[in-house]
């Protein structure tokens, strides 16, 4: 396999594990109900199967469920891949949320470095992206307890 494709492969794979947080954060009765797609539709948007590695979840549909889950896990996971990072409302010198939105995101976070963890140690060496993908990862998840934090101090005011 020539790099290109295997980059287009680990990109693939990559989004497809971020699409199955994002269903799982809401779980599939609900990610059903918001997206009018039946449960076996959404897992072959999440599926790495051999035959479901062409098919995707629809930006439209990702947008939807991403607004009912109140977390932009596809999208943040394309922005990464490009090299880029959302931010909402930090610019504005908001905090938006609270402890309890900071639980949910460190807990989706370590899931998906998780899950990123396992899918990098599965053929027993971690290659040079899937190291870089790790540390994006670590990195968000230090994002999350950072503001996590802050909402604390915030508090004991």
């Amino acid at each position: 396999m020539d790099d290109q494709a295997e980059l287009r492969r680990t990109r693939g794979e990559y989004l497809k594990r971020h699409t199955e947080a994002l269903v799982k954060s809401m779980g599939y009765a609900r990610a059903c109900e918001v997206s009018g797609r039946s449960k076996a539709t959404l897992g072959r948007y999440a599926s790495l199967s051999r035959e479901d590695t062409d098919r995707f979840i629809p930006v439209n549909l990702a947008v939807e469920l991403e607004a009912a889950a109140g977390v932009p896990l596809v999208t943040n996971a394309m922005a990464e891949l490009q090299g880029l990072s959302l931010e909402s409302g930090e610019a504005s010198g908001e905090r938006p949320g609270g402890l309890n939105s900071d639980v949910i995101a460190l807990s989706q976070r370590f899931a998906t470095l998780m899950a990123e963890y396992n899918h990098s140690i599965a053929d027993g060496v971690i290659s040079l992206n899937e190291a870089k993908r790790l540390l994006d990862e670590t990195n968000a998840l230090q994002k999350v307890l950072v503001e996590m934090k802050m909402h604390l101090q915030d508090q004991r005011v």
